[in-house]
Order: structure tokens, then C-alpha cells, then sequence
């Protein structure tokens, strides 16, 4: 499938890849997906981002991740169906910090840290972003996976990533129209 990745979508997977390394993440997810797709300039990805008002954004969604990260990777809407059985998240996640430490319900520090250490794997998530992407790419007829596909599967399947583009404006919805028409901002 990498074969079919437009150099910018490449450059998203090794920008990922970097991002769980700095992390010291055990493995590769969406959200290191989402922060590599921040850093792009100048791709249709990057593009797209910018018309929706969300390129200069990033420090907000980088808090919204932490958030996240902070409530053991929940989405917001996550914790709200688990209070709708009365179950208070932000309690749970109050009593653990009291007791282990501020991030204790963060993702852990496994896989072997340093630059020497195996390659780090792709969660089941960030390989359903992959997938999806193509999906995407042969929905819309395009050869090649590009960034715009990567960003679109984000905004396509439920989790973090897409609850947080959403906050900043950036759907599914909003992304094929800016990318594939329906407006005046449409990406040759």
C-alpha cells in the first residue's frame, strides 16, 4: 500500500513515527498521525487545514489531546455516555492522579526508547487510518494516498483525533468540500 503514498503522506507516517518516538510511545496511533499532519507546510493536507481555520490552531489541539490523554484516552463523548451510567470520569481520573501521579491513566512508556531500539509498531487504530485513506483515495477516484486522505480518515472514524478536528472545524464534511468542491476553495 506505502508504494501509493504521495511523498507529503509518507512524510505524515514518518513525521508519526517521530512522534512516538519523542513520546515514548510504545507504538504509533492517530493522535501522533494528527500532530505529523500539523507539521505539514505547503501539501493539500496543510491546504486544507488552512481554509477550515485550523492551521494556526495547533496549540489548542494539542491541549484537547493532553486533556484526553489525561482521561486515559477517552473522548469527550466517551466520558459523557459513561456519566450518562453514572460514572464521573474527571473523579476517577482526580483519585488515580492523587494516588500515582499526575498522567497516571496516560498511555505508557513501553517499546524501548531510544533511537536504537526496534521500529515502533502502528496501533490497530493508526492502521485503520491507513486503510481507511485508501478507502478514501479509491471513493474519490484519486491514484495516490495523499495527506488530504490521511486528514480525511482521521475526520471519518470515531475517536480523539476526529472529536478534536471537529472542535477546530475540520469534518469530514468541511474537508471534502473544501478539497473536492462545493465552494470557491477547491485543491487542484
Amino acid at each position: 500500500m506505502f508504494e501509493r503514498f504521495t511523498k507529503d503522506a509518507r512524510a505524515v507516517v514518518e513525521g508519526a513515527v517521530g512522534h512516538a518516538e519523542r513520546a515514548g510511545a510504545g507504538a504509533v496511533d492517530e493522535e501522533h498521525m494528527l500532530l505529523a499532519l500539523l507539521d505539514r507546510e505547503g501539501s493539500r493536507g496543510s491546504f486544507a487545514l488552512a481554509s477550515l481555520g485550523a492551521a494556526g490552531r495547533r496549540d489548542s489541539m494539542e491541549r484537547a489531546l493532553a486533556e484526553a490523554r489525561r482521561r486515559g484516552g477517552l473522548s469527550r463523548a466517551e466520558a459523557e455516555a459513561l456519566s450518562g451510567l453514572g460514572i464521573d470520569v474527571s473523579e476517577i481520573v482526580s483519585r488515580v492522579e492523587e494516588a500515582h501521579g499526575g498522567g497516571a491513566l496516560g498511555p505508557g512508556k513501553g517499546g524501548g526508547g531510544g533511537r536504537l531500539s526496534r521500529r515502533r509498531p502502528f496501533a490497530p487504530g493508526a492502521k485503520e487510518v491507513l486503510t481507511q485513506s485508501l478507502r478514501v483515495a479509491l471513493a474519490r477516484h484519486d491514484r495516490h494516498i495523499g495527506d488530504k486522505h490521511l486528514l480525511m480518515a482521521l475526520t471519518a472514524r470515531p475517536g480523539v483525533p476526529a472529536e478534536v478536528l471537529a472542535d477546530h472545524g475540520v469534518t469530514y464534511e468541511a474537508l471534502t468540500r473544501v478539497l473536492y468542491g462545493g465552494g470557491e476553495a477547491e485543491a487542484g
